[in-house]
């Protein structure tokens, strides 16, 4: 078994989420059977089974049926013992959602966003986060942009239980004390409240009207202690265990910690066979029966399973049919279901490991993911760069191929979208949104350094610093390091930006790269619409070949003909092509967006099922998949980061990359018969511009 992560190991006590409570099933079932089948405790590992709940995947704030109910950002969860969800939904809603046992939604408490108190719509919210059920009912929350913890009795009478509704840190009277972006919550039998404070790096607690620290110094960072010894990086979800110890998500660390009743934080140390099971900015935390954690991560979309021995797997996620956007918030019902809140598909689900005896294991998966024509920003054709209605050179589409600084030139697929700029030219918000992620600037100081504000991720810059490295504004908080020198940059969830609003400044990579929509389900940003955006200039077809399986061209010709035979077994078909809009640079070469292949006879009659082309490549968003950019691309394609002067963009149509599907698949020429054909290659930009070329060939 390989090591996931080394660290020093927490004991592992049985631990139940107090959502759970003692009446918690010890096992997933299937929930449509009407009487839980009595087959003892599951092992790990089971298959998963997603299923839908609530939201259709367009985010917007409505109540109402399952299937037409709306989420604008649903990112905690906590289910009550009636089978009652409760969805912790901020972006414009800033509303505590319902989600009846029967499946209708409808608000429980809040409207508009600010900080007041009252009973259900009187109250006000600002990006509630995480969310936590007591034995008596009552719902807390942790409400992130206010800076506070508030309590929703079960009438849904709104109060403020700690925090002024100022960022900074104060311990003492609950009133007086203070928070900064408090992202989870959790409640014990006795009524104690723990927070996650995740921009001071703390696990707070509110115990009899006063609030005080049970662990974290106050600084990001990776070290195991008592009490103030130790250090979080922006600590995400909370859950509780039966010993009184603490679960933490500890999203900036990408590590799960543990802290003791006395205060004392250690690591879990992870094994497995899994390699990649290890967490990646673990953002949410629940604990089954069995004592078993289940962690959602920020940006690859996959649900953990971890048992008590620390060994790690995937339970859902590790193939497009099952990756979430944002799982945000996960939580366990009486009946040992797991329930997912997808902050960034707008949807809630529920995942049923499955074990039915004395029956075929159904696997069948809902619709995950934001919806295909999930409505665009609202950017209104605005630039990153100023002049935000004027031009600016495009220099970088989704889907090409691109290396990496280990010289490989067919590394991964670009998810973006690359505009021209200076080095140190502020980079400007194209949207009026309001920052989702608790982890919203990451990579301080590297070259991909980025800022995510909701559905658009600016990439390649210094995140809201000047050149000098300064702070562009009072929202961006500057972290120094222990030895006095910046280390990183943060904005909290919550926070409002305006388009036009400066954001960042361009580091040495001299473009700004823009990514519309969550990692897995990125959209061409292209349909954005940019103002004096003009493309009237066809794509180039350099080449149109035929390889073998091994990549060897088929180069045999007679009569300008190239010779194949049918029994030589499948073929690519490579197209290699380019594409420039009006304004680049000579040397300019970009993607195209669409690409396919024709069969034609000799005298240039579509053959039958080829009346047009099979349009097999398209990137009208970016294919989920880690292996997409070697079956959307022949082996000689690409650059690599300090390599060559051009990219060599050669597509194997022959393969099916579109609609999120990946098919690799090889062109038979023994499904025709002997004789002469035309083999015509067709490819289209973003702007319908279009170009073909034939490849007479002959059958034998």
């Amino acid at each position: 078994m390989r090591p996931l992560r080394t660290g020093v190991r927490g004991a592992m006590w049985g631990v139940a989420a107090l959502t759970i409570g003692a009446l918690a099933a010890s096992f997933f079932w299937d929930w449509r059977t009407a009487e839980r089948p009595d087959l003892g405790p599951p092992p790990a590992g089971l298959p998963a089974r997603i299923e839908h709940v609530a939201g259709d995947g367009h985010r917007g704030v409505r109540d109402g049926v399952r299937s037409e109910a709306r989420f604008d950002d649903p990112f905690g969860i906590a289910v009550a013992a009636d089978g009652t969800a409760f969805v912790a939904d901020g972006g414009a809603s800033n509303r505590i959602r319902r989600v009846q046992p029967d499946g209708r939604v409808d608000t429980f408490a809040g409207s508009l966003e600010g900080f007041v108190d009252g009973r259900g719509a009187e109250a006000r919210f600002h990006t509630p986060s995480g969310l936590a059920i007591d034995t008596s009912g009552a719902l807390y929350v942790a409400d992130t942009g206010n800076h506070a913890i508030r309590r929703i009795a079960s009438d849904g009478a709104v109060t403020t239980l700690a925090g002024t509704g100022d960022a900074g840190f104060v311990d003492g009277p609950a009133a007086q004390a203070r928070f900064h972006a408090p992202t989870g919550v959790a409640v014990d039998a006795m009524g104690r409240v723990f927070v996650a404070d995740g921009f001071n790096d703390r696990i707070r607690v509110i115990e009899a009207g006063t609030v005080r620290t049970l662990a974290g110094d106050g600084r990001p960072g990776f070290v195991d202690g008592i009490g103030v010894q130790a250090r979080f990086d922006t600590p995400g979800g909370l859950v509780l265990g039966d010993d009184g110890a603490l679960w933490i998500a500890d999203t900036g660390n990408h590590a799960l910690r543990r802290v003791a009743p006395d205060g004392t934080t250690t690591t879990l140390a992870l094994h497995g066979d899994e390699p990649d099971a290890a967490p990646v900015s673990p953002v949410s935390i629940a604990i089954d029966a069995q004592q078993r954690l289940y962690v959602g991560e920020l940006a690859q979309g996959r649900v953990l399973q971890i048992e008590t021995d620390g060994r790690a797997r995937v339970l859902t996620g590790r193939d497009m049919a099952q990756r979430l956007a944002r799982p945000a918030g996960v939580a366990f019902d009486r009946f040992g279901r797991l329930w997912v809140a997808d902050a960034a598909a707008y949807r809630v689900h529920r995942i049923a490991q499955v074990r039915r005896a004395g029956a075929k294991q159904n696997l069948s998966n809902v619709s995950v993911g934001p919806a295909p024509d999930a409505a665009l920003p609202e950017t209104r054709g605005r630039w990153p760069l100023a002049p935000q209605d004027g031009w600016h050179e495009v220099v970088g589409t989704l889907g090409e191929v691109r290396g990496n600084f280990r010289g490989e030139s067919r590394s991964h697929l670009h998810a973006g979208f690359d505009v021209r700029g200076d080095v140190g030219t502020p980079v400007l918000a194209i949207a009026d949104a309001k920052v989702a992620s608790l982890y919203a600037a990451s990579a301080f100081g590297d070259q991909a350094e980025h800022l995510t504000i909701d559905d658009l991720t600016y990439m390649h810059m210094r995140v809201g610093r000047t050149p000098r490295g300064e702070a562009l504004d009072p929202r961006f908080q500057l972290i120094a390091g222990d030895d006095g020198g910046p280390m990183r940059v943060r904005i909290p969830r919550g926070t409002h930006v305006r388009a036009g609003d400066a954001i960042g400044t361009i580091n040495a990579q001299a473009h700004v790269h823009l990514v519309v929509g969550p990692s897995g389900y990125q959209r061409n940003a292209v349909a954005l619409g940019f103002r004096n955006f003009v493309d009237t200039v066809a794509p180039r077809i350099d080449d149109l070949a035929l390889l073998d399986a091994l990549d060897a061209p088929m180069t045999t010709r007679e009569g300008g003909r190239v010779i194949l035979p049918r029994a030589g077994g499948g073929l690519q078909i490579v197209v290699e092509a380019w594409d420039q809009v009006d304004g680049n640079l000579p040397r300019r070469r970009l993607g195209l967006h669409t690409l396919g292949w024709q069969l034609l006879t000799a005298e240039g009659r579509p053959m039958p099922g080829f009346e047009v082309p099979r349009f097999t490549i398209d990137f009208d968003r970016m294919p989920p998949h880690r292996d997409a950019v070697r079956v959307a691309y022949s082996a000689d394609s690409g650059i690599t980061v300090h390599g060559a002067s051009r990219t060599r963009f050669r597509y194997a149509v022959n393969n099916l990359v579109r609609d999120g599907r990946l098919e690799p698949a090889l062109w038979d020429p023994a499904e025709l018969p002997v004789g002469d054909y035309v083999l015509r290659a067709v490819v289209r930009d973003a702007s319908g511009n279009a170009a073909s070329r034939e490849l007479p060939i002959r059958l034998y």
